[in-house]
């Protein structure tokens, strides 16, 4: 996809390309662009110039003068207001999705839909009788029903109750692993990456500053300009290996490094994703012994950036795993570190607690 939009004092020109399936995310502070480009993807504004297609179908080319209309590109688009019909109870909203669907023998059937979302409870309430969260499941029931081949979710739990959204979430986890459908999210939370996202389009001002896999870009100076110094770290991946019930803790294989994290939720062989926060990670020169931090990793320096004033961020190759400590430059100095110095990292299992997904 490549677009060019203007409208009043903004515009926006941007070249991206996304994987299917799998969740690419649209992530940046309000007013990068995020919502001007899903209009511009779903059909509903006309780019200035550009080229946007979706898997083998050219859906806007300005050189070739094609511009597919909104209701028939197949992008089930779920708004941030969701604009359920409030006349209709939820089975007569879901069925609205139905009637948009194409003559053909649908990819997600009406039984797999109210399963997978869970709404058989809910068919004969009205919408204005659901809760946020619930009215959020009932429209993304309808864009499913619409058998779409791109699902394109507008900042979906920005309505919801902070302490709903740990309800919800996993039906967006459900969406993302069990239906082979590409998905657009757009957002501005950096948790709703870390639990969902595969792919992440890092916006700013209309222009793309950074692209690529969530694991990547977690370490890319143009992440800390715009989630801050507190939320910078490494995101990395890995597998549970074993739960302690004794301790409480679960052993997570990343690379050829054990690192135990709280156990809470995760069982034998689930893939877990964990942010090592750079502000908790401890920089050891020495083999640690007799201290409370159970996590060593051992690692090699690959890089010595300044972090401010006073701070340095030094990047750690454990053996294939990036990942970033925060020291004081003066603590940098004391201990000599450089690119290619062995060293340890030390993490605290307890840290790890809400930085689990």
């Amino acid at each position: 996809m490549s677009l060019q939009y203007r409208r009043g004092d903004f515009s926006l020109e941007v070249a991206l390309a996304a994987p299917t399936p799998g969740v690419t995310a649209l992530f940046g502070r309000s007013g990068a662009g995020k919502s001007t480009l899903a209009q511009l993807l779903a059909g509903l504004w006309l780019p200035h110039s550009g080229r946007v297609s979706l898997e083998d179908r050219l859906l806007f080319d300005s050189g070739q003068a094609v511009n597919v209309p909104a209701q028939r590109r197949r992008i089930g688009y779920v708004f941030q207001d969701l604009r359920l019909f409030p006349h209709l109870n939820v089975e007569h909203n879901l069925r609205y999705g139905l009637r948009r669907a194409p003559d053909a023998r649908p990819a997600l059937s009406w039984h797999h839909t109210v399963e997978l979302l869970d709404l058989g409870p809910l068919l004969q309430r009205r919408s204005t009788q659901l809760s946020g969260g619930e009215r959020q499941r009932v429209a993304l029931g309808r864009a499913l029903l619409s058998q779409p081949r791109l699902l394109l979710l507008d900042e979906p739990l920005s309505a919801i109750d902070p302490h709903k959204r740990g309800e919800l979430l996993p039906y967006f986890e459900r969406l993302r692993d069990e239906l082979s459908l590409p998905i657009v999210l757009i957002t501005h939370q950096f948790e709703d990456l870390l639990r969902l996202a595969n792919q992440v389009v890092l916006l700013d001002g209309g222009r793309v500053l950074a692209q690529g896999e969530l694991s990547e870009l977690s370490l890319r100076p143009e992440m800390r300009t715009v989630l801050g110094p507190e939320a910078v770290g490494a995101v990395i991946e890995g597998i549970v290996e074993r739960i302690d019930g004794l301790s409480g803790l679960a052993t997570v294989r990343i690379g050829r490094s054990p690192l135990l994290v709280p156990a809470l939720g995760l069982t034998h062989g689930k893939r877990v994703r964990l942010q090592l926060l750079a502000r908790d990670l401890i920089i050891a020169t020495a083999r640690p012994q007799g201290l409370s931090v159970r996590n060593q990793i051992a690692g090699t320096i690959s890089s010595l950036e300044d972090d401010g004033p006073y701070n340095t961020l030094v990047g750690i190759d454990a053996e294939g795993i990036m990942l970033q400590a925060r020291v004081t430059t003066s603590a940098a100095r004391q201990l000599f570190l450089q690119r290619g110095l062995a060293v340890w990292v030390l993490v605290k299992a307890v840290s790890l607690q809400g930085h689990r997904f």
